[in-house]
């Protein structure tokens, strides 16, 4: 069965946002970025919330044409060949290699689990909450930046009770940022 990976990049103290709204802070550094382009080999699907989607899709789709940057334009022909599953009350339609969900967020992850492929991507803050909450998440993947927000959007949501976790994965950069992976401890 396919795992769900919330991966996500987040400040030192826990933000995944600053108090704006903006993700400047979360900017790779060439090697962390080469990083990303060889972990994203590890997914062939993406399930976004409305928000990433609109801010992925508009850069991505047309990056590897724009850019002059190798490391960008690899990124960008990766993405591009994901499948992106995207929830949206507001969204008529998604364009490039998207659909719109349309089942809860648990029967479209049960859904894409019994099909084969790679491991699966959920993203949004909003969307990967709802995850969390539903115990959905089989694995952790958080890049941790060294700096410190003080104010924005957390990274987790508040939830009832604890979900244990083992480390499986880690790595340091010479940026500062760490790379950590847990994978969800589960008793059935």
């Amino acid at each position: 069965m396919r795992d769900i990976v919330y991966s996500f990049q987040v400040s030192l103290d826990g933000y995944i946002e600053d108090a704006s709204g903006s993700i400047a802070f979360a900017s790779p550094d060439a090697e962390l970025h080469q990083y990303f382009n060889d972990y994203e080999t590890e997914f062939d699907t993406h399930v976004y919330g409305r928000r990433l989607y609109e801010i992925m899709y508009p850069y991505w789709s047309t990056a590897d044409q724009t850019e002059t940057d190798l490391i960008l334009i690899e990124y960008a022909k990766c993405w591009q060949q994901l499948e992106k599953v995207v929830f949206s009350h507001t969204l008529q339609s998604v364009e490039g290699k998207a659909r719109l969900a349309t089942r809860s967020l648990a029967e479209e992850i049960a859904y894409l689990r019994t099909h084969p492929g790679k491991q699966i991507a959920i993203g949004g803050a909003t969307l990967a909450a709802e995850a969390v909450r539903l115990d959905l998440i089989d694995r952790y993947h958080v890049v941790i930046y060294p700096v410190l927000l003080g104010g924005g959007k957390r990274m987790f949501p508040l939830f009832e009770q604890p979900f244990p976790l083992r480390l499986i994965d880690q790595q340091t950069f010479a940026s500062g940022c760490i790379a950590l992976t847990y994978e969800r401890i589960r008793n059935d």
